[in-house]
């Protein structure tokens, strides 16, 4: 049974119930914790495949790691090992959250939501494993987990959570595998970027603080007489790489005396982290 339940989250990967289409859809641009579990396991499948823990390059859950994370010691959440993959246990699961108005569904996510860090994320797949993407509900799925689910295969992900400030203690990271990062995001500046290079804000009225944004350093280069890194982002719902400005610093000073609004002097990129698999 739990491998007829493993063939048939295979085949239908990616597609769910139309009300949880929607409820995506009305989502607001950008969600911290989703942005944080998609940097978390992209830094994951990078680091198992450079190190050939896997022959190809493998997709495994953010999804998971939202609908588990703060219950890593809840074993009546995470691994509850006598709910068996059973006829009257799916009917069980689809009466109480499937066939329930969407409404309740979603209030009861946003009681139980807590904003997650790349650290995070990283600690719980250190502490639980993961499952890969097509086993488990997409990024961003309304529903909530049955219990049978810990009869799901996970891959066990052991390691350490490697944090770096500076860009020199970044580039040695960037050696051996991506480096998670937040950047700092303008408007519209980065809405402009396209191939060129985002650099940040731009001297005038012209420019508008987004906020901190999660994203992967994929590798550092030279362009056009700069020095940049290619960054992979989710901004406005949508994955890209963009080419971000290594030599560019800025200052934010206070609006208003609103002290909360002071930056810098600062890089783009800052709070750089890893994780540090072990192979044995």
């Amino acid at each position: 049974m739990a491998e007829r339940l493993l063939q048939s989250m295979s085949r239908v990967a990616g597609r769910c119930n139309p009300d949880c289409v929607k409820a995506n859809n009305e989502q607001e641009d950008y969600d911290a914790s989703q942005s944080a579990a998609l940097v978390a396991v992209n830094l994951i499948s990078s680091a198992r495949f450079m190190l050939k823990l896997d022959t190809e390059f493998t997709e495994y859950s953010a999804q998971f790691l939202m609908d588990n994370a703060g219950k890593e010691d809840d074993p009546g959440e995470m691994d509850q090992q006598r709910c068996q993959v059973t006829t009257e246990n799916c009917l069980r699961y689809l009466a109480e959250h499937v066939w329930t108005k969407r409404e309740d569904r979603q209030r009861d996510m946003d009681q139980q939501r807590c904003e997650l860090t790349v650290k995070d994320c990283l600690e719980l797949a250190f502490k639980k494993g993961l499952p890969r993407r097509e086993h488990w509900a997409h990024l961003g799925c309304t529903f909530k987990a049955p219990p049978f689910a810990c009869q799901i295969p996970r891959v066990p992900v052991k390691g350490e959570v490697v944090e770096a400030k500076t860009y020199d203690e970044a580039f040695k990271l960037l050696m051996h595998q991506p480096v998670g990062a937040k950047l700092h995001l303008f408007s519209p500046q980065i809405d402009r970027v396209g191939e060129g290079i985002y650099d940040g804000p731009a001297t005038g009225n012209e420019t508008c603080y987004v906020g901190l944004r999660d994203v992967l350093i994929a590798s550092v280069e030279e362009f056009e007489g700069d020095t940049v890194a290619i960054v992979k982002i989710c901004y406005k719902k949508k994955l890209s790489f963009i080419k971000v400005s290594l030599t560019r610093m800025f200052l934010s000073a206070p609006h208003n005396g609103d002290e909360s609004k002071f930056i810098g002097p600062t890089g783009l990129l800052v709070d750089f982290i890893v994780p540090r698999l072990s192979i044995n």
